[in-house]
């Protein structure tokens, strides 16, 4: 085992299961928790007024995220937004609305700035045949023909519904990374979440985007699901790592059936207990590493040679609704049913439900449901969670240059709480910044919480968050 790769002889799992708690998982700050329907279309609008003036003064380019929300059956575990369907007219139906949102975004915005991103999520973007997504493709670079020559564009894959069409699809649209959704491959499990997609299956799609020239692949996988086992899941990983994927994103199930319908179908006796999940969590970091995959902020592992490695080194990193991101801080304009944007100084979703977002379309305005406005102290808590997030650390004098303040004068109530930390020896505080150890890296979601202002007004009883294990 390469030393430069972390193994779980550097972590202290009993420390890590002792703060076992519901903790944010913070893919924005201020979190989802706070959106509310009073940030509406005028707010919008006045918010990307302000974002692209920004931009001409400091150049911020954009992030496009695209939601393609239908799938034409349910997996159990699931918590994305998503209909269900097999009828063809609500895909083309749904390729209209979207051309209305992205021309009426063309009458609020600057879509001529640079776009380092671009990402289709869903449901099952790959639902879409070929014909279609070509057709969202087209669209969406009409609207923002100023892609940058190094822009990350990635797609969310459903290994059953794909083939070489939609791959040259993709491919000539420039789409360069790709997602599989993965999860386990064991038939007990599979059939328990209503997942059934073999080997071979998922061999064949990555063998389609490996012949396309696709050089960054991502499989998507779950650990607490029914009937896992510590052997059951390093057998499911050893499958995974014979079929070489550059970056794994190995995710902890969240139980949640009073938010998620379909949840209600998985028999939660059948689950493992928390002490299984963590040892299928030592085994997994200690396999990965084996075969040369870092540990990158939570839930993520990539190859050296992945540029997910490469900004991690670079710091880089950056954390959305989307997981982490390869770039800098860009503007993220969400497109699509559920979608959410995310500018400098504010964060905007769109309508959950068809009829509304329609609605709003054929009245000419942007989708727009609920969001927030950034006040200036949530601006710098969120620089300081993401910076932790992302970074597994921070350095004072970053945010002293940037924002004038003298961070532990301003933070003195927050380090004060961080000393439990320090004391479990599982965070360092100096003079110059905050360090966490390999085993307060898994737990940053619990130090990040310290610098949450409004966590305090939500009752324990009420914050409906995932557990660290």
């Amino acid at each position: 085992m390469k030393k430069e790769f972390l193994d779980s002889s550097a972590i202290d799992f009993d420390r890590f299961v002792r703060y076992n708690k519901s903790a944010p998982r913070y893919t924005s700050y201020p979190t989802a928790v706070e959106f509310k329907p009073d940030f509406d279309y005028e707010a919008l609008k006045a918010a990307f007024i302000r974002n692209d003036k920004r931009s001409k003064e400091k150049g911020i380019p954009l992030s496009l995220y695209v939601h393609l929300p239908f799938c034409r059956s349910a997996c159990y575990f699931c918590g994305c937004n998503v209909i269900y369907t097999s009828r063809e007219d609500k895909k083309e139906r749904y390729i209209t609305y979207l051309q209305k949102e992205l021309a009426i975004l063309a009458t609020l915005m600057d879509t001529r700035r640079e776009v380092v991103q671009l990402h289709f999520g869903g449901g099952t973007p790959t639902f879409f045949d070929a014909s279609q997504l070509g057709r969202v493709i087209a669209l969406v670079r009409e609207t923002f023909p100023n892609f940058a020559h190094n822009a990350e564009v990635s797609c969310e894959i459903d290994p059953r519904h794909f083939g070489s069409e939609q791959m040259q699809v993709l491919k000539a649209g420039g789409f360069n990374r790709l997602s599989f959704g993965v999860q386990d491959f064991d038939e007990r499990v599979q059939e328990a979440v209503h997942r059934f997609q073999s080997v071979e299956v998922v061999r064949k799609a990555v063998e389609i985007a490996r012949e396309s020239g696709i050089t960054s692949i991502n499989f998507d996988l779950i650990y607490g699901l029914p009937y896992q086992s510590v052997a059951s899941f390093m057998h499911t990983l050893e499958k995974v790592i014979a079929l070489n994927p550059d970056r794994l994103a190995i995710f902890n199930y969240a139980h949640v059936p009073w938010m998620k319908k379909t949840m209600r179908k998985i028999d939660a006796t059948k689950l493992p207990t928390p002490s299984v999940k963590l040892e299928i969590l030592k085994n997994t970091i200690d396999m990965l590493a084996q075969y040369g995959y870092a540990m990158i902020g939570m839930d993520h592992f990539a190859k050296k040679t992945d540029e997910l490695y490469l900004a991690k080194v670079s710091r880089q990193l950056r954390r959305n609704f989307q997981g982490y991101t390869t770039r800098g801080f860009s503007q993220t304009i969400g497109i699509g049913l559920t979608s959410i944007g995310e500018g400098y100084d504010y964060y905007a979703q769109n309508y959950k439900d068809l009829t509304s977002y329609e609605k709003a379309l054929d009245e000419g305005r942007i989708p727009i449901e609920r969001g927030v406005l950034l006040s200036r102290e949530d601006i710098l808590r969120k620089d300081v969670i993401m910076e932790l997030m992302n970074n597994l650390s921070l350095e004072f004098v970053f945010f002293e240059e940037r924002y004038g303040i003298s961070f532990c004068a301003y933070f003195a109530k927050e380090l004060e709480a961080l000393q439990e930390y320090q004391e479990l020896g599982i965070l360092k505080i100096t003079d110059k910044g905050l360090y966490t150890t390999p085993t307060g890296g898994l737990l940053i979601r619990n130090i990040a919480m310290v610098f949450d202002a409004y966590l305090q007004y939500i009752p324990k009883e009420q914050r409906v968050f995932s557990k660290t294990i």
